[in-house]
């Protein structure tokens, strides 16, 4: 064998490596216990494929690939140890689109070149070309707007007459200008392809309220996965193929999982008003009833069963830490303490368990949705620290309701329920919270770090200041 041959065995082996490691670092990252060895696996997988990648015959242009390989690691570097865990959904929104805008510029680039060659080098890579250069265009504006919805930088929801009407149009747009490029190779044609795939991103995504951004965000990333897997097909690397195939399918599966624990279809979060607040809901009644830390900490004291719920609020508060010496405390009183975590809590999947992972609280405290609803009845207290539409029993009554028929944790079953908020304000669904008017129900305004190091306070005076 040449030397040649040698090389490309190596790295097509390393590629194997790689892909291996993605496998694994996928599998163990599917529980909380072994994500971060997951984490790390990956990477190393992803290390092993990008030196691999630089042993490939005819590469070019390797300064210029070592100086953006250098840039975006340390942009990369910087930002991940300076993002604060609130922004995390919008680190992750941004980096997914910057993976779907990845997967867009290597079709882009190849289109370009086949065009000024007048040929491609056949139809297969040529249709995969343009259809990774859609999806990925596509996933790269519209993670841009979701990133400025849950930055607050953008209305959580806009829309305006006949908007599905003129999507559907873009799309068709795009549809026939991708058609155009396939057959001519003209230039202005890949341009005007791009422009309009663009665009259609930006459409299907500024009429999506705020309560389907978790599901949003899993899309984005299935369809970045995809994007990359076509143009891994395009350059013939089977590395890109490989892991651009897991991150779809991974995408795919949390995106059906998201919208299955908010009852929705992926065709109803892009097309229908989920979260927009525009619906008319049946009024409220009652009055929200106010309560003071020194009570709240004598209900807990003294109660068996404690579940306590978290939600952005927390996040926003940064008390995960004082919330989880709150538990300590409870526990060491003998009072059986678990944690409520809906599957859409905060903005975006997976958001309330990375908080409570970083303040160090076990797993085996950690009840889902499914786990803990039944136990809520034999519940003396829930405490909620910025949780509200996953809480907020509408959903199960008032079919009027945006949110009605989705899945939410049935807090308000509990005996009693205390509710920790700033203020009167709605929730991220702009959807006003029947729990909280509820006979059970007290509100403990105040920000949620402070009050929670208010009840810390409370607790250490009824035990003698210790």
């Amino acid at each position: 064998m040449s030397g040649a041959g040698i090389l490309d065995l190596l790295v097509k082996t390393s590629y194997l490596v790689a892909a291996t490691l993605f496998l694994l670092g996928l599998q163990r990252m599917a529980s909380p216990k072994t994500a971060r060895s997951g984490i790390r696996w990956a990477g190393l997988g992803m290390v092993i494929a990008t030196i691999a990648t630089f042993f490939l015959p005819d590469l070019h242009n390797i300064p210029l690939i070592l100086a953006a390989t250098a840039i975006g690691t340390a942009i990369a570097w910087i930002s991940g140890k300076r993002v604060a865990i609130t922004d995390m959904p919008q680190m992750v929104a941004l980096y997914n689109g910057l993976g779907g805008g990845s997967a867009a510029a290597i079709g882009g680039v190849e289109l370009l070149r086949w065009s000024g060659a007048g040929q491609a080098s056949g139809q297969v890579p040529l249709v995969l070309a343009v259809l990774g250069g859609l999806i990925g265009s596509v996933a790269l504006s519209g993670s841009i707007i979701a990133w400025a919805k849950l930055d607050g930088r953008m209305d959580k929801r806009y829309a305006f007459p006949g908007m599905q009407a003129f999507n559907f149009l873009v799309f068709a747009a795009a549809i026939v200008l991708g058609g155009l490029v396939v057959w001519s190779l003209g230039a202005h044609w890949i341009v005007a392809f791009f422009l309009v795939a663009l665009a259609l991103g930006v459409l299907m995504t500024l009429p999506i309220g705020g309560a389907d951004m978790p599901v949003v965000i899993s899309l984005y990333n299935a369809l970045t996965g995809l994007a990359v897997a076509f143009e891994g097909y395009v350059l013939g690397n089977e590395a890109l193929i490989i892991a651009g195939m897991m991150v779809g399918a991974a995408g795919i599966l949390l995106t059906r999982l998201m919208a299955k624990a908010m009852n929705r279809s992926i065709r109803s979060v892009l097309f229908s008003n989920f979260g927009g607040g525009g619906a008319e809901a049946a009024e409220i009644s009652g009055t929200q009833k106010p309560i003071e830390a020194a009570d709240v900490a004598a209900m807990m004291a003294f109660a068996e069963r404690v579940v306590i719920v978290p939600g952005y609020g927390m996040a926003v508060a940064q008390a995960q830490h004082k919330i989880w010496e709150l538990t300590q405390r409870l526990i060491e009183r003998g009072v059986k303490v678990k944690f409520a975590i809906h599957p859409v809590a905060g903005r975006m999947p997976g958001h309330m368990n990375v908080l409570l992972a970083e303040a160090g609280v076990p797993y085996d405290l950690i009840a889902d949705m499914d786990d803990i609803n039944p136990e809520f009845a034999n519940t003396d207290v829930s405490l909620v620290i910025g949780a509200n539409d996953v809480v907020n029993p509408v959903a199960k009554t008032d079919p009027a309701s945006p949110i009605y028929g989705m899945p939410i944790l049935d807090v308000v079953n509990s005996k009693n329920t205390i509710v920790i908020k700033r203020g009167k304000g709605t929730g991220f669904a702009g959807i006003e919270n029947a729990l909280f008017y509820a006979d059970n129900t007290r509100m403990l305004y105040g920000d949620g770090s402070e009050m929670a190091n208010a009840l810390v306070s409370e607790l250490k005076a009824l035990d003698g200041g210790h």
